[in-house]
């Protein structure tokens, strides 16, 4: 099964026992998952009767029904404590996400693989205030460009920032920040073209938003 390039970049950093995908709808992803030995088991979680009945068929389709389990509920609900070692979220708005983790408490596991179709950088703030890591990243080609973060849950400050303009990297990623992406750049390039025809109207809102682009664009032009 080919997979969308912002599934296949969440594929590659999930490698677990037992992993969970919420909202999953289509169940590519966890299909893809067992189907390539990722995981051993996956569950799926869906919200509502549709996405859960379309869960199901694929699943059934595909024969897997051992290894992927589709359950009905809301985020975490369905899982018990400790029993899947990560989680991905893919394709849903980053205030949906970070409702799902803060509901979720203690079913929250260790490991997790998030791709909002907005700001992911309220997801780096929602990992700082709650104990996890940046442990990689990618920007995914698709109809616009899709990050992709991977997070553990870690102890004391992370890592990942150090040495780094903190609110820059917050908001597009200490690791693609560092690395100087290619991706990241061609993002912060439309973003200033994007903003520059409003900055004669000097909204701060406008100004502060080109000013982080700008300094971001001067970052990942220095040399290493």
């Amino acid at each position: 099964m080919k997979l969308e390039a912002r599934l296949e970049a969440a594929l590659s950093f999930i490698r677990a026992d037992v992993h969970v995908d919420i909202g999953s709808d289509h169940a590519r992803l966890p299909i893809e998952l067992v189907r390539r030995d990722r995981v051993k088991r996956c569950v799926i979680v869906e919200k509502n009767e549709t996405p859960f009945a379309l869960a199901r068929r694929h699943v059934v389709k595909t024969r897997l029904e051992d290894r992927v389990d589709v359950r009905l509920g809301d985020g975490f609900d369905p899982v018990s404590v400790g029993e899947v070692e990560s989680a991905s979220m893919t394709g849903l708005g980053v205030r949906t996400m970070l409702g799902v983790l803060d509901r979720g408490g203690p079913r929250v596991p260790p490991r997790l693989v998030v791709q909002p179709n907005d700001d992911s950088g309220l997801l780096r703030q929602w990992a700082r205030a709650n104990g996890y890591h940046v442990a990689d990243e990618a920007l995914a080609e698709g109809f616009w460009r899709y990050p992709i973060v991977s997070l553990t849950r870690g102890g004391g400050e992370d890592p990942a920032y150090d040495g780094l303009p903190l609110d820059l990297a917050v908001k597009w990623g200490p690791h693609l920040l560092r690395k100087r992406d290619p991706a990241l750049r061609a993002v912060l390039l439309s973003d200033l073209r994007r903003l520059e025809p409003a900055r004669r109207f000097a909204r701060p809102e406008v100004l502060r938003d080109l000013d982080l682009v700008e300094r971001a664009l001067a970052f990942t032009s220095a040399e290493a």
